[in-house]
């Protein structure tokens, strides 16, 4: 699988949730593309990776 660019390992059977929790990620605070589709967040729980996707992981940034 690749993440932003960059070949990761990933964990047979995994949820798209499950890859966001073990990177520490804040599910609030980032958009993930899986493919070229945006996830809806509601559906980070039920959606299974696969070793050729592709996602692409935003995290958004407050400041002024």
């Amino acid at each position: 699988m690749k993440v932003n660019g960059q070949a990761v390992p990933l964990e047979p059977e995994q949820t798209l949730l499950a890859f966001l929790t073990a990177g520490q990620y804040d599910c609030k605070r980032i958009a993930v593309e899986r493919n070229g589709a945006i996830v809806p967040r509601t559906e980070y729980e039920t959606v299974r990776l696969a070793d050729g996707d592709t996602l692409e992981i935003v995290q958004f940034v407050g400041g002024g």
